[in-house]
Parts: C-alpha cells; structure tokens; sequence
C-alpha cells in the first residue's frame, strides 16, 4: 500500500458514514492541502457505486482540514446511472464541516471509439533540470514534500521574477507509487500557486473551490503539469491547470478559484 493510499484511508462505521484521519505530512503549513484531504471523501463516495474513476470533481471548501486529526466523511448516491453515476459528500473535523463535494463516477477505459482531441504538453526541461519545490523562497511551511515530489520549470522558479502568473512543472508520489485516476485531483492543487513567479512570497493560497475533470487513466511515471492564472481581482484569483502522463497524454484539466492573503 502507497503511504498515499494508507494516509487517505477510510473505515465504514454506518451507513453512509466512514472514519478517517488525515496526516499532518501532507499540510502546507498547519493546514492539509485540500486535494489530499478531498481524497477520503472520493474513496467513500467510489465505494457506493461501480464505476471506479471521479471524471468531474467540485469541491468547495469551507473551512481548513487539520492533519493528525480525526475526521469523519458522509457520502451518498444522488443518480446512480449505467455509466455514470453523481454522488454528493463531506469531511466533518471537531463537529464542523471542511469540505462539500460533488462529483461524477463513470469507468474512463469504457465508451465509444471516434476522433480525439486533446492539448500536448508543452515543451519544458526534463525532471533533472528543473528546481524542486524545497528550493523555492515559498515563505510557508512545507511538511507536504515529504510525500510528493514537485520540480518547478527554472524559469519560473526566481520568486517575483515574471512577468506572468504561470508554472509548468513535474510532480509525482514521492515514493514512486504510480498515479491514479483518484489521486488526480490532488496533484491539480500540489503545486506552487502559480501568482508565485510573478507576485513572490505569496505563502498560502487557499481554495475557495475547486472543480477538475479526469480525462484518461494515467500511466505510470511523473507527470508534467502547467498552472496559471488570467485573473485575479480584489484578492481573489482564477487558476486553470493541465496534468499530462509520462506518455504525453492529457490526463486531467483543473480550475479554481483562490484567495490571496495579504
């Protein structure tokens, strides 16, 4: 079992109901990255119905999760269809609740046949070449890269030092457990965010919401992601990310709206 799996584990305890406990070894800072502590919750909703991968997922957040910290998930079945089927969850921490998901199961090695259109990746420096997340001038706490392993483009790396709210970059588990459909929404918000590179220390940003859509089943292997920003306005900013796998293939795209503190 990946420490992935094993730090998003659940345990029924009724109907409707699962016990977890989050890992404060994926926090930024004294807060769990929210992708991670979405997780348990998509395992729980998964459990419900037979489709095995969360093609649209929408979190909104509503309050920080807390790692080392029990924590109670509800999940339910709204339609559950042939081929998809919609499910609506939560995390309760201390009687209050963190988070309110909605998302859409179906089974991605299933459908039809016809033409394909996807985005390539762009063209960035190999893994070697680019700056580990532990290099950067983040000005926040990060226990999280003692599970994930993130290497940011060096052009984009220099805090303050573009002119544009963009990071493209690698990232994987850093035990080297390959990626899931289900770990996909994590990886779309393990990243710096990506005002880094044009505004600096920006320390943490949290999420308001966050909806991203699986498009294929990742192969094994890092892989290569791009997130930017096209607005932010009165201290809040919209951010939209791609995910590729090792073979080049669309994996999951991302958007979400964040809160830049000041």
């Amino acid at each position: 079992m990946s420490q992935f799996e094993a730090e998003t584990a659940i345990v029924s305890v009724g109907e409707g109901r699962w016990a977890t406990r989050l890992s404060a070894n994926w926090n930024i800072a004294d807060n769990s990255n929210g992708g991670y502590a979405l997780t348990s919750v998509l395992r729980a909703m998964g459990s419900l119905v037979p489709h095995a991968d969360p093609i649209s997922v929408t979190a909104h957040f509503l309050r920080p999760a807390q790692g080392d910290t029990d924590a109670e998930v509800h999940a339910s079945v709204v339609r559950q269809g042939r081929t998809v089927s919609t499910l609506r969850g939560a995390l309760w921490q201390d009687g209050r609740q963190r988070l309110e998901v909605l998302a859409a199961f179906s089974d991605l090695a299933a459908g039809g046949g016809g033409p394909e259109i996807a985005e390539p990746p762009p063209p960035i420096p190999p893994v070697q070449e680019c700056a580990h997340r532990g290099s950067l001038e983040q000005g926040v706490a990060l226990p999280i890269l003692s599970r994930v392993d993130v290497c940011v483009h060096p052009d984009h790396a220099p805090a303050g030092g573009s002119d544009r709210a963009l990071i493209d970059g690698w990232i994987r588990l850093r035990d080297g457990s390959a990626p899931s459909t289900l770990a996909l929404p994590f990886f779309a918000d393990a990243l710096p965010p990506s005002l880094y590179p044009m505004l600096g220390f920006v320390g943490w940003v949290p999420t308001i919401e966050l909806t991203v859509h699986a498009r294929r089943i990742p192969a094994p292997g890092w892989l290569q992601v791009r997130q930017e920003s096209h607005d932010l306005h009165r201290g809040r900013m919209i951010e939209s990310g791609s995910l590729w796998d090792s073979t080049g293939a669309l994996v999951a795209t991302s958007r979400q709206i964040g809160l830049l503190l000041t």
